[in-house]
């Protein structure tokens, strides 16, 4: 998918422009799926001691499942940040570096920008703000109307409950 030749580096920076199809099972994820390919464009550039700096933007659009009535919901995903890649050696320790495996040819930036893609999305979406969700006993959209089923009462509440029908009654 995305791949650059260490060798490149050393004549100068390298321009990582090109799109990922929605499909591509690099991007599989069971949270979201991309409805839009992934849009890419960066600058990779040697950042001297064993390390490169890859500036990067992406954008899409990627669909999830409402957390209240699991409708899908269009969500766009745009994002820009630097990451930085390091031999074993020259990462210091530092867990935000991606580890540039030993006697590495050509740098595959695929599972970083998975992981940030997936980092990208929200945790959760709703299809509108005032999502009624599901019914809890049918399983039945609220957002389309009521289901029809009885309102439960928490049988824990009974006790009071008659403490105040009584109440009432002597009024």
């Amino acid at each position: 998918m995305l791949r650059v030749a260490l060798a490149e580096l050393r004549a100068g920076a390298v321009e990582t422009v090109g799109e990922v199809a929605v499909d591509d099972p690099q991007l599989a994820d069971a949270e979201a799926r991309l409805v839009e390919p992934l849009r890419i464009r960066g600058r990779l550039s040697s950042a001297g001691e064993g390390k490169v700096y890859w500036r990067v933007a992406f954008a899409t659009t990627a669909r999830m499942e409402c957390r209240r009535c699991l409708a899908p919901v269009d969500v766009p995903v745009r994002e820009s940040m630097g990451l930085v890649f390091a031999t074993q050696g020259a990462d210091d320790g530092d867990d935000s570096c991606y580890v540039i495996p030993e006697r590495t040819k050509v740098l595959d930036l695929t599972e970083a920008l998975r992981e940030e893609v997936l980092l990208a999305l929200p945790r959760f979406v709703e299809c509108r703000p005032d999502c009624r969700g599901l019914c809890p006993r049918c399983g039945a959209n609220l957002n389309d109307g009521p289901c029809g089923c009885a309102s439960a009462t928490d049988p824990r509440w009974d006790a009071l409950r008659t403490l105040t029908q009584a109440e009432h009654e002597k009024d």
